[in-house]
């Protein structure tokens, strides 16, 4: 007898792998430093640059690119009505799983973000202060590093 089987798309499978490793190094991350807070990145480390082409060079507060700090605005802003209308826990993970896909997609380095978390609120605030705040409303947060899993 032949067996069949479903191949699942490729991309698919790719884009989960990201995303749960993402939650993954987030996860034993805060694990592995117990109540000790891990000293801060250095400074190439936290301005790693991006391995995808982008045209506009510029940086912004949080050490990426304009372009990258716009799409992460973007991304964000999209979410928004999703994040109001399903619970807070619901959208934090939802926020999770953004964060973790543009830091991927833009071949930032993941331990730098979970070790200064703050560089989501410090980019977002410099670039889209309103759409920050929109998702700090909606998550019920008092910043976006709040709803960050890790530390």
């Amino acid at each position: 007898m032949t067996e069949h089987r479903q191949i699942e798309p490729l991309g698919r499978r790719r884009a989960a792998f990201a995303a749960g490793g993402f939650a993954l190094v987030l996860f034993a991350a805060g694990c592995a430093g117990g109540s000790e807070t891990p000293p801060p990145p250095a400074p190439s480390e936290s301005q790693a640059p991006a391995t995808t082409a982008t045209t506009d060079g510029g940086e912004v507060p949080g050490g990426v690119t304009e372009a990258q700090a716009q799409q992460l605005c973007t991304d964000m802003e999209k979410q928004l009505q999703s994040w109001r209308t399903y619970t807070p826990t619901i959208g934090k993970a939802g926020l999770n799983t953004l964060v973790g896909s543009w830091i991927a997609q833009n071949g930032l380095d993941p331990i730098a973000f979970v070790r200064d978390k703050a560089r989501i609120d410090t980019i977002t605030s410099s670039a889209c202060p309103e759409v920050r705040d929109g998702a700090i409303s909606a998550l019920d947060i008092p910043d976006l590093a709040s709803g960050l899993i890790g530390l």
